[in-house]
């Protein structure tokens, strides 16, 4: 299953004011697993940032001057979500400023090249209801390390947000459900794991032996022998 974590940095607050995107930051899971491959670009938005946004990331009009505009990166980075779903904090957010960056290129909203976005403030919220759920709050609960972050970049919340994620649904999708059909039936789930991540705990003394009195009650219950000491004394296969 491969996923992307992303973020932006804009000028503002809204898309409707014409705010525009300055910085964006893609990095990959693939199977649970961060991946090296990543996608980042500075964007010159042809206009200034508010003071309150320039605050949070830093990124002034004469870093940004000469770097590309949106349109000339935009293949590279549909090319480079395409098919994944996304992961990104505050969904909405980001989505609005990719869907108006996006229609001022001619191209249809992102929708058109995910099959999904999942937003994780939205998960957070539901698992620690009541709580603060910011990036760096969830950083703190789950032991993510982000005394690095002295301002708000893409790439770097990105690979921090991608960190918190695996976290916390650690306990929930640690298997990856996958769909299949199949040419002459419905459509099934398939679970898949790596299994360099599952440990091997053989029984104690204790428990085979509470096994065994299992299976006995089973033969009295089917008065004969069940099909677990069945196959336990089948002969191997030569």
């Amino acid at each position: 299953m491969r996923q992307i974590i992303l973020d932006t940095e804009t000028t503002g607050l809204d898309p409707q004011l014409g705010h525009r995107v300055v910085e964006l930051a893609c990095v990959e899971i693939f199977n649970r697993r961060i991946t090296d491959r990543a996608f980042h670009r500075y964007l010159n938005p042809d206009r200034a940032s508010d003071p309150g946004a320039l605050e949070v990331h830093g990124l002034t009009e004469d870093f940004l001057r000469d770097k590309p505009r949106f349109p000339d990166i935009v293949d590279e980075f549909l090319e480079f979500v395409a098919g994944a779903e996304l992961v990104i904090h505050n969904a909405a957010f980001d989505v609005s400023f990719l869907d108006a960056e996006l229609a001022r290129a001619g191209r249809p909203n992102i929708a058109r090249s995910v099959p999904s976005v999942l937003d994780t403030l939205r998960l957070a919220r539901q698992l620690h209801p009541g709580k603060r759920n910011s990036l760096d709050a969830l950083c703190e609960r789950y032991a993510v390390d982000n005394s690095h972050r002295t301002l708000h970049g893409a790439l770097l919340d990105s690979r921090l947000l991608g960190e918190v994620y695996l976290a916390m649904t650690r306990g929930q999708e640690s298997l990856v459900i996958e769909e299949s059909e199949s040419a002459s039936g419905p459509r099934t789930q398939v679970l898949a794991t790596d299994a360099r991540d599952l440990v091997l705990q053989p029984a104690d003394a204790e428990e085979v032996q509470a096994h065994r009195d299992y299976l006995a009650q089973l033969d009295k219950s089917v008065k004969g022998s069940c099909v677990w000491n069945s196959l336990a004394t089948a002969p191997s296969a030569a």
